[in-house]
């Protein structure tokens, strides 16, 4: 009797499935076409997209993301209007609160990553710079070569790839030399006490001036800058078209060596580190007069202690 009872409740439960499933085969049909329309839309939409946002934007890590997003936002549509004409509305509110919970918790486990994420968004949309441009970021210098949704790529001038994270870019300062395609150079320079500054303002222009490529309709200016220990101190600041880090360096180096040549061909002195020693001497006397006397002192003091009174031998003794 259990056996037949069992075999009886199973044939029962399995009878108001069928009925179940024949009652709700129309809503099954209808919610199946809902799913296949709703991934026919999503593979349209996200083309459509695609087209439209390459027009606005060069990033194609960001388009194609912006394109997921929304073929996936159709397609969890469908899918919600497909259960909700099964009358699964329950199973929806259970999906979606799962889905709430889940994204919170993958928001606080992964902070960093979803900040270098949103910062590469909205990088790619103010775009203070582009593939190519010569930029300084977080202290490095060098030329953009990617931009991808968690990092930035650059390539510092003596070949280095360094990887910024996005968010470091997004919330620090940084300095786009591309964005204006002169750049000023500036080069300090020291010349004599003895020189003529006028002769040395006007040879360094004339020099400078003679720079192949030098940006046009931008004078060169020669300023005096200090009095410093050995020379007098002036910065030349002259424009040069900059497209690459390297251009800085030439400029820098021609001027270098055409400002040499003009001082040499003028006899303006580019002076050596002077050091003053001081030996004890009082103002308005020369070295030569007070040397003598300060020797001639020392081995009187010394004989009277019982030394030798040879000054020259008291002397070398001393400096022993």
């Amino acid at each position: 009797m259990a056996i037949q009872d069992a075999f009886e409740l199973v044939v029962k439960k399995l009878y108001g499935w069928y009925e179940t499933l024949v009652l709700m085969l129309p809503n099954l049909v209808v919610a199946v076409l809902v799913a296949v329309v709703a991934w026919f839309v999503a593979q349209v939409a996200r083309k459509l997209v695609s087209r439209a946002l390459h027009r606005i934007s060069d990033n194609r890590t960001l388009v194609q993301l912006a394109a997921k997003i929304i073929s996936f936002v159709i397609l969890l549509v469908g899918l919600f209007v497909a259960l909700g004409i099964l009358k699964l509305d329950k199973t929806v509110t259970s999906l979606l609160a799962g889905a709430g919970v889940i994204g919170l918790a993958l928001g606080f486990a992964f902070q960093d990553i979803t900040a270098n994420f949103l910062s590469g968004i909205l990088l790619s949309l103010r775009r203070p710079f582009v593939v190519g441009d010569v930029v300084e970021l977080a202290d490095f210098f060098g030329t953009v070569e990617r931009v991808d949704l968690r990092n930035t790529w650059l390539r510092t001038p003596d070949g280095k790839l360094v990887l910024i994270p996005n968010r470091e870019v997004f919330e620090n300062a940084m300095t786009n030399f591309s964005q204006n395609r002169n750049l000023r150079v500036e080069l300090p320079v020291g010349v004599s006490y003895a020189s003529d500054l006028d002769q040395v303002a006007e040879v360094t222009r004339a020099a400078v001036e003679a720079i192949e490529g030098r940006t046009e309709g931008r004078d060169v200016e020669v300023l005096y800058t200090d009095f410093g220990g050995s020379s007098i101190d002036l910065v030349v600041r002259f424009w040069i078209p900059f497209a690459r880090p390297v251009d800085i360096n030439k400029a820098k180096s021609e001027a270098v060596v055409r400002i040499k040549k003009a001082y040499d061909e003028h006899g303006i002195v580019i002076p050596f580190p002077i050091r003053t020693l001081d030996f004890g001497i009082s103002g308005g006397q020369k070295l030569s007069e007070m040397w003598p006397r300060r020797f001639a002192a020392e081995p009187a003091e010394g004989a009277g202690a019982g030394g030798s009174g040879e000054p020259g031998e008291q002397e070398a003794r001393g400096g022993r």
